[in-house]
């Protein structure tokens, strides 16, 4: 298929809007004390104590004892694992590992702002890499939205413990508070969730360096905040199968070379997996997103690489808001399955934003005319495409990277 770019006219104002503020948009003082940028410096100690296999009681991990993971370990019969908060879990290389929480089993890992708890890779600094090993699988019995009720999770596991999806979509599936993951991604994402019960509590969470999604959202009902996806592989934040979701506070950080064999996206969105289907069109995909931070650190010479940074699907939903998007060709994506101006205005809104794109800003594969004026309008946005250094503060650093605008608000047009 030919892929055409939308040109559209637009009407370009230097206004203000009531309530649009820099500082409601780039203030990200959530991201202090519990964040790691540069994982691969860090010292962790060798682990004391191997898990099991197979968890099926309840566990508690103590912080005064690191812990390797080797294969694939299982929490089942209903237990709980709880891991106290500056519990560090580091993930065998040679026999990779994954932790799989089974349905009607929970992880509370509760980590504290001053402790959090660390799933990071077995090797030395400095030699950490993609990939090391497998990664964080949690399987409520929330709704799947499938035509059959239930799913079958990614990756080849136990066949015993690789459903997920029922009735119980009020469940406590798990709990994760500062929460680190690095270096995962191996067969599987960063972190998995699969029908989530909408009690279940996720906040403060950093996924780096993940070969596969950061984080993936299959079914199931979710409220999130605070979460970091740092120079991921694949995708940033994806979601699927009818997931309904909240985020509040995310920022991902792409490198311009990494992506995967099928290209990347910050936030992909599919209303329903195909190869899954779907009860009804009640029951699709939605996202709604406040105070996302999306960065491609892209630059004049290299942003032919990059595409847009949100790819929506499969007739799903997107809100976004009090956001900024700057590195990619485009915000949106939208593809073949929204075939009318309607559709598109109905799948994909986005306000109260700033925008640093080099194209037109609205990729639609079926040409639909004036998409780019209908989805981006009271945004503002850069007349030309300029350099992270040029717009942000300090987007380089690499312990602590920072995305305040150099410049007021003020300073930039507005799609009107």
């Amino acid at each position: 298929m030919k892929k055409i770019y939308i040109i559209t006219g637009l009407l370009l104002l230097a206004i203000s809007f009531n309530g649009f503020s820099q500082n409601d948009i780039f203030s990200m003082k959530w991201l202090r004390g519990w964040t790691n940028f540069e994982p691969n410096k860090t010292d962790y100690e060798d682990y004391d104590k191997v898990l099991p296999n197979i968890i099926s009681e309840d566990t508690f991990l103590r912080s005064d004892l690191v812990y390797l993971m080797s294969g694939d370990i299982y929490v089942t019969n209903n237990a709980t694992l709880t891991i106290q908060e500056g519990t560090v879990l580091r993930g065998d290389v040679e026999n990779s590992a994954n932790l799989i929480v089974t349905r009607g089993a929970k992880l509370i890992a509760n980590g504290s702002k001053a402790y959090p708890i660390v799933f990071t890779s077995n090797k030395s600094p400095n030699s950490r890499s993609h990939g090391d090993w497998g990664g964080i699988t949690i399987i409520g019995s929330g709704n799947a939205y499938s035509t059959e009720g239930e799913g079958v999770i990614k990756g080849k596991f136990d066949p015993l413990y690789t459903s997920y999806g029922g009735t119980n979509e009020n469940e406590e599936t798990t709990v994760l508070r500062f929460v680190r993951i690095e270096y995962a991604g191996k067969s599987t994402n960063g972190l998995s969730l699969y029908a989530l019960g909408k009690k279940s509590i996720m906040e403060n969470i950093m996924i780096s360096y993940s070969a596969d999604d950061s984080f993936q959202w299959t079914g199931g009902e979710s409220v999130s905040k605070n979460l970091i996806s740092l120079k991921s592989s694949d995708d940033d934040f994806d979601f699927t199968q009818g997931h309904t979701s909240e985020l509040i506070n995310i920022l991902a950080i792409r490198h311009p070379y990494i992506t995967s064999d099928n290209g990347s996206y910050a936030v992909e969105i599919d209303g329903y997996d195909n190869k899954v289907g779907f009860k009804n069109t009640k029951k699709l995909t939605t996202v709604d997103i406040t105070g996302a931070t999306l960065i491609s650190l892209t630059d004049q010479m290299n942003y032919s690489h990059s595409r847009a940074a949100i790819s929506v699907n499969n007739l799903a939903e997107l809100y976004i808001n009090d956001s900024t998007i700057s590195g990619f060709s485009d915000v949106v994506r939208l593809d073949k399955t929204f075939s009318t101006l309607k559709m598109v205005d109905h799948a994909f809104k986005m306000d109260n934003s700033f925008l640093n794109v080099h194209k037109e800003g609205v990729y639609t594969e079926n040409k639909i005319a004036n998409a780019t004026f209908y989805l981006l309008k009271y945004n503002r946005f850069t007349k030309t495409f300029q350099n992270p250094e040029e717009l942000f503060e300090d987007p380089f650093d690499k312990g602590n990277p920072k995305f305040t605008l150099k410049n007021s608000l003020n300073n930039y047009m507005v799609i009107q």
